[in-house]
C-alpha cells in the first residue's frame, strides 16, 4: 500500500508513469514503491513542488527541530537541495523545464541562477543525460570524480571519508538503504547541508559550520571550478558556476560569524 507522501506525488503529476518520467527512472521501479526512497526525496520534491516534509515526514520534520528557520536559512537549504539534485543524477525533462524558468538579479549569484535557467531552457534532455554520464560516471573512468577522498588524497575511500563518517554518525545521520555512493559524494554532502540549514534533524550549535569547514570547503569549490572548465561540460558548466559562487558566499558568511 502506498503511503500518503507517495500518493500525493503521483496525484500531483497525474500518474505513476509521469512521475517516473519526470525523475528519469523506469516506471516499474516507481510502481514497486510503497513510499518514496530516501535518496529520491529531493528529486521528487523538485519535480512536484511538494515539500519533503510531506513526502517523507518520517525523515524530515514539518517544523524546525530547534527554533524557527529564517528565510536566509530556508534559501540556503533550497540551494543545497538544488545542487544535490543536479549532482546525484541527470535532470529529467520536467526538471529542466522547471529550471528553465529560473531568473536572477544583478548579483553574481543572481546571474548564475539566470545562466542556469538559460542553459536548462536550451538543453535537450538526452544530451544532458549523456553529459552527466560522461562527466560523473563514464566508461572506465569519468571526467570528474565528485568525492572528497579523491580531491584531498588522489584516491577513493580514503581517510577523508572515514573522518566524515565519524562526524555525521555523531550527528545521528545514517546512510540510506539503496544508496551505494560513499558519503563523501558531493551530492550527499549538499543534501546533508540542506537538512542542517532547514533544521530537519537535531544538531548542536555550530554543526553546519564544522561540517562545511572540515568536509566541504577544502575541496568542493575545486570540483565546481573543474566542472566549469571540463571539456565535456555544456549544461553542467552553469551548475559549476552556481556551485562555486554559492560556496564562496557560504565561506564568507561563516567567516563573518566570527
Amino acid at each position: 500500500m502506498r503511503d500518503a507522501g507517495l500518493k500525493q506525488a503521483i496525484d500531483k503529476v497525474g500518474s505513476v508513469s509521469e512521475l517516473a518520467r519526470r525523475i528519469g527512472i523506469a516506471q516499474p521501479s516507481v510502481s514497486n514503491w510503497d513510499r518514496i526512497p530516501a535518496d529520491r526525496v529531493v528529486m521528487v520534491e523538485a519535480v512536484t513542488g511538494i515539500p519533503r516534509t510531506r513526502l517523507r515526514p518520517d525523515l524530515y520534520s514539518e517544523a524546525p527541530v530547534s527554533g524557527e528557520i529564517d528565510e536566509i536559512d530556508a534559501e540556503r537549504a533550497r540551494e543545497y537541495a538544488l545542487l544535490s539534485a543536479l549532482l546525484s543524477r541527470a535532470p529529467s525533462a520536467a526538471f529542466l523545464g522547471q529550471l528553465g524558468r529560473l531568473r536572477g538579479g544583478a548579483t553574481p549569484i543572481g546571474l548564475a541562477h539566470a545562466r542556469l535557467g538559460e542553459a536548462a531552457a536550451q538543453a535537450a534532455p538526452a544530451a544532458v543525460e549523456r553529459e552527466f554520464f560522461d562527466l560523473f560516471i563514464g566508461i572506465g573512468r569519468s571526467e570528474l570524480l565528485p568525492y572528497a577522498s579523491y580531491y584531498l588524497t588522489g584516491f577513493l575511500n580514503e581517510r577523508p571519508l572515514a573522518r566524515l563518517r565519524e562526524d555525521i554518525a555523531a550527528l545521528g545521520i545514517e546512510r540510506v538503504d539503496g544508496n551505494h555512493e560513499p558519503e563523501d559524494h558531493a551530492a550527499t554532502l549538499c543534501e546533508i547541508m540542506s537538512g542542517l540549514a532547514a533544521r530537519s534533524f537535531p544538531a548542536p550549535p555550530g554543526a553546519e559550520r564544522e561540517l562545511f569547514e572540515k568536509h566541504i570547503q577544502p575541496w568542493m569549490g575545486r570540483l565546481f571550478a573543474d566542472m566549469e572548465n571540463a571539456a565535456g561540460a555544456v549544461f553542467y558548466r552553469s551548475v559549476g558556476t552556481l556551485g562555486r559562487l554559492f560556496l564562496d558566499i557560504e565561506r564568507e558568511a561563516f567567516a563573518l560569524a566570527d
